[in-house]
């Protein structure tokens, strides 16, 4: 908005002069372009929309399908045995980045509380699913039917551990971990 309000203030300062006139692309262009470190992050506060980088509404990847979890059954079907805790068995799942790219998925049994936590070579979904399937044969059956996820990538492939493992995979609503 700004970036337009500066394009029209040169228009009707300088009518006749065309080398004063730049279009509002051009100036948002410039500001990520040149600005850099601390300056950058000042610089973006002014924005109107306060994005770190801009791209063309056509390029944006949620409308390509990238980074959403297909088939994502929501939180809002769990059983309702699992929402009152009345029947063990049932976690809840994050992954957890640490320094030197280590990871580890962290398991949580909703009705005692219990944790367990799974090393993780990687955060990518085949990384990730793979451990927690050889985990999950770890368990009893009776202690593990159903675990509820972010909406975090590393679960992509959540349909392959359900196949291996038999166990129901949910996921929480967007925006709402």
């Amino acid at each position: 908005m700004v970036s337009k309000q500066i394009d029209g203030w040169l228009k009707r300062q300088y009518p006749f002069d065309k080398k004063k006139h730049v279009s509002h692309e051009t100036i948002y262009r410039s500001l990520f372009i040149q600005a850099r470190g601390v300056f950058k992050k000042e610089l973006q506060w002014y924005l109107r929309t306060q994005r770190a980088i801009r791209r063309a509404k056509q390029h944006s990847i949620k409308n390509e399908g990238l980074g959403k979890t297909c088939n994502a059954v929501s939180i809002s079907e769990r059983p309702a045995s699992v929402e009152d805790r009345a029947v063990p068995g049932h976690w809840e799942g994050d992954l957890i980045a640490g320094s030197n790219n280590s990871f580890i998925a962290t398991l949580v049994e909703r009705q005692t509380g219990y944790v367990m936590l799974v090393r993780v070579k990687g955060k990518d979904t085949e990384t990730v699913v793979s451990a927690l399937i050889k985990h999950a044969h770890k368990l009893p059956t009776e202690l593990y039917k159903s675990l509820t996820w972010d909406r975090g990538k590393e679960m992509a492939d959540h349909q392959r551990f359900t196949l291996a493992t038999d166990i129901d995979v949910y996921f929480c609503d967007p925006q709402s971990p």
